[in-house]
């Protein structure tokens, strides 16, 4: 049979993921991973306590399609008191398969074929791919390191069309570590306003800034009503495994989103919702102790990374280094496979993230300070064999 006629041109077309196609090299026990963004920590005890517990009581069935009223109730707490946003619980929140989920539900929700949608690059790899799905077309718009890695006014305006649908804002970022303050932000929703363009804000690591709070777009004067905001517990709680992400937004936005998750999903695990509500009532000090160990890390590898030779910037939030690889006269592909297979140590091209982010690497610190050590003294033997 020739599958080519049966599959589709959408999904054919997708390329396969810069992270994990190069983390398919990996090989041997010796390799130290600084390549996958997953905290090194397990979630802490009494939030798996919350999710045993559940279990324990029998809370095996589907909850609402939206999450539990708790959990929902939990999540609106939260954006009052973290960034002063108001969310209804019952119609402007929808909880998800992690955060990734509720960016598929945002963008199938607003796209309509051949509206465009603006990523800035270097980021995470699924915006392009999740818009292209819905019918979109992705717009890669560079930043440099000279500016920080930030999306500047100059440079969203110069990349808008009267197609243009979507900007995703992807800060804290991944793979840069750039965040984006009040001031920026506001520039930005100047820009916006004048087009009248919504935003999907992935605000992932909106816990774990180093120098000062984050700063949802949706809390300037003007967005919340064309922002929809994208978190999950992943990050912050160290929940990779437990999947749960959410959205919060205007109603007439998420009740679309969840209308297409009650078909495609039904609803988000329910042990790991009992879980969340645990972790979003009483889990600050988790957050805390986590954000303090990955500082201590962030800032003794990029002293390491500048002290090799590899100019390296201060990354301001999520747990990543980029540092630069220029002056080894290596590609960033070349650079990490033969790191790879020289050093074992494993680290990402930055090109995996959009054309800009070629002549860096992305270096995850969520690992534990003596496994970074040894990473940094292997890359330093590698830099210097060069």
């Amino acid at each position: 049979m020739d599958y080519n006629t049966k599959l589709s041109e959408r999904a054919t077309g997708l390329k396969p993921s810069g992270i994990r196609k190069f983390f398919d090299l990996i090989a041997g026990s010796d390799v130290i991973s600084l390549g996958i963004g997953e905290p090194d920590f397990v979630t802490p005890w009494h939030i798996r306590d919350a999710g045993i517990a559940s279990l324990e009581k029998g809370y095996t069935y589907y909850t609402p399609n939206a999450g539990t009223t708790e959990l929902r109730g939990a999540i609106a707490a939260y954006m009052r008191r973290s960034f002063a946003l108001e969310y209804s619980p019952r119609d402007e929140i929808v909880v998800t398969v992690g955060g990734s989920e509720a960016i598929d539900l945002a963008m199938r929700a607003l796209i309509n074929p051949g509206d465009e949608i603006i990523v800035p690059e270097p980021s995470f790899v699924c915006y392009g791919p999740i818009a292209t799905l819905a019918g979109g077309v992705p717009v890669a718009v560079a930043t440099y390191v000279e500016d920080g890695f930030k999306l500047t006014p100059e440079r969203l305006e110069s990349a808008i069309t009267p197609k243009t649908k979507i900007l995703v804002l992807p800060y804290p970022n991944n793979p840069t570590g750039a965040v984006l303050e009040r001031g920026e932000l506001e520039a930005l929703a100047k820009v916006i306003e004048k087009h009248d363009i919504m935003v999907i804000s992935d605000e992932i690591y909106s816990e774990l800034t180093y120098n000062k709070k984050h700063v949802s777009i949706a809390s300037v004067d003007g967005m919340r009503e064309r922002t929809v905001v994208v978190n999950g517990f992943s990050k912050s709680y160290a929940m990779t495994g437990w999947r749960l992400g959410y959205a919060c937004g205007p109603r007439e936005i998420v009740g679309v989103m969840t209308r297409v998750h009650q078909y495609a999903i039904m609803s988000a695990p329910t042990t790991a919702q009992f879980a969340a509500v645990e972790a979003l009532n009483n889990g600050d000090k988790d957050i805390e102790m986590m954000r303090e160990e990955y500082n201590r890390r962030r800032l003794f590898m990029c002293d390491r990374f500048n002290a090799i030779g590899l100019d390296c910037e201060m990354p301001e939030g999520a747990f990543y280094m980029f540092p630069s690889i220029r002056k080894t006269g290596l590609s960033s592909e070349e650079f990490c496979t033969r790191l790879l297979r020289e050093k074992n140590v494993a680290v990402i091209p930055g090109n995996a993230f959009g054309e800009s982010g070629e002549g860096f690497v992305r270096c995850c610190y969520a690992a534990s300070m003596k496994n970074i050590a040894k990473a940094l003294s292997r890359i330093e033997e590698f830099v210097k064999s060069l």
